[in-house]
């Protein structure tokens, strides 16, 4: 076998056998609240779109073929997961890129990333099947090769399944989509990458209802509610729909929170106050929201910036929840338990570095943007091109947790920060950056770095546990 063939016949075995022994090490998978409701619903046979019904109902057919509990699913976004990162190494071996391959490899095991991987959710099946579908669009692409027609309808499939199973992936998949094969122009990328956007938008609720037969949760309605209530405690007399008595409760017991929507959701808490909101359509509700917003505009951005800065996990104090991969289940009598003790040694790695800027979302934000301007100054080639893609995609992506996004858990970005490591790296083996591209790189990140850390130290440490944080 001659080198050319070996050297990625190598990687892909590499890649097989991390994925064997990253299966061994979480198995049968980490169930959280959302995987009990999920396997909840999946057991009985009904479906509702608070969660993707798109997982439900491939977890069924899994269940069935396979066995039952986490496991098969575990396995289907971790062989995804692998296949992906393997396909885009041993494409980079293939081109004489040993380096870059090594290096796509070992962002498969870094810490974090892996942990979260090992926890069964939407978040870590819509990474799998995107690192899937761009793994194999550079195994024929960064070899010079046109993806054949069977190859483009499994990468449809993949980000089909991606954009399904969670509400913020369209703004990744139709990104990603629109850099490989749509127009050149970057104004007519915008529109497309737009229109793309609402026509995909306007088809997932058929898609969940009908074809999926799911039955509505009123999902659609609370980021409204949670947006609402925050334009309501800022400026108390805009029209949100709110009458004066709630929002006084609202801000008597601190139910608006940057962190996340939940308290407005607890009985216990403000859900009688925002619940006659619940009672119009969600075009009404967005209606109201538009006109709340005419009306105080700032109070909106400033709900929306520390809403953005929270799910960042930027300008917050240390140890905040939902960044850290859980190792043992949610309780529960389904059936799903909780992966060995060796997952918790993984978990100690993990710990030494999720309240660092490795866990940290803006930071990889802005090394996007800082690797989206090195890449605009380059000339196309097929390494730097797929790099642009995993750049736009991410970028958009977190965009739009500045307007559509009620919470502030990491694994929402687990994609972006994927995404921007593997993008660096072509990039990188593209081609070597100058002096100044590394020192404005470095001084871009050092500036979020220092006011990330100061925050960290001035402000009081963020509540540890769920429930402190409702408080």
């Amino acid at each position: 076998m001659t080198s050319d063939r070996l050297r990625p016949a190598i990687l892909a075995g590499a890649a097989l056998v991390l994925c064997v022994a990253a299966l061994a090490l979480f198995w049968p998978g980490v169930a959280l609240y959302d995987t009990v409701a999920q396997y909840g619903q999946v057991l009985a046979g009904e479906y509702e779109d608070w969660h993707p019904p798109v997982m439900a109902r491939v977890w069924a057919v899994l269940r069935f073929g396979v066995g039952g509990g986490a496991a098969p699913m575990l396995v289907l976004q971790m062989v995804l997961y692998w296949a992906g990162l393997g396909l885009i190494a041993a494409a980079l071996a293939r081109i004489d890129k040993p380096r870059a391959a090594i290096a796509t490899l070992v962002i498969g095991v870094t810490p974090l990333f892996l942990g979260w991987q090992g926890t069964v959710l939407k978040d870590a099946q819509m990474l799998g099947a995107m690192l899937a579908a761009v793994g194999l669009v550079g195994w024929w692409r960064l070899r010079g090769v046109a993806v054949p027609i069977l190859g483009w309808l499994l990468i449809a499939v993949l980000l089909g399944y991606a954009t399904l199973v969670r509400a913020n992936a369209v703004f990744a998949t139709v990104a990603l989509v629109v850099m490989l094969i749509g127009p050149r122009a970057w104004w007519a990328r915008g529109v497309v990458a737009l229109l793309g956007v609402g026509a995909v938008l306007a088809v997932s609720p058929v898609i969940n209802h009908g074809v999926l037969q799911a039955g509505s949760s009123g999902v659609e309605r609370t980021e409204a509610i949670y947006d609402l209530a925050g334009i309501a405690v800022r400026a108390p007399n805009a029209p949100t729909g709110l009458s004066a008595d709630a929002v006084r409760a609202i801000v008597a017991r601190h139910c608006v929170k940057p962190y996340f929507w939940d308290p407005l959701g607890e009985p216990e808490r403000c859900n009688a106050q925002v619940e006659p909101l619940r009672a119009y359509p969600a075009a009404t509700l967005y209606r109201m929201l538009a006109v709340a917003i005419i009306h105080a505009p700032i109070a909106y951005a400033g709900h929306r910036l520390a809403h953005w800065n929270s799910t960042e996990r930027w300008l917050v104090g240390a140890g905040g929840p939902g960044a850290l991969p859980p190792v043992v289940s949610q309780p529960n009598d389904l059936g799903l338990t909780s992966p060995g003790p060796a997952a918790g040694w993984w978990q100690a790695l993990e710990r030494v570095t999720v309240d660092t800027p490795l866990g940290w979302p803006i930071a990889f934000l802005c090394v996007a943007l800082v690797g989206l301007g090195v890449g605009l100054r380059r000339g196309g080639s097929a390494v730097r091109d797929l790099a642009m893609a995993l750049l736009v995609s991410a970028l958009l992506l977190e965009a739009s947790f500045l307007l559509l996004s009620i919470a502030s858990d990491l694994r929402y970005h687990l994609w972006s920060m994927v995404a921007t490591t593997v993008a660096i790296v072509l990039l990188v083996a593209d081609r070597a950056p100058s002096r100044r591209e590394v020192i404005a790189g470095v001084t871009a990140l050092a500036l979020v770095v220092v006011s990330g850390t100061i925050a960290r130290l001035a402000l009081p440490r963020a509540p540890s546990t769920y429930a402190a944080q409702l408080l």
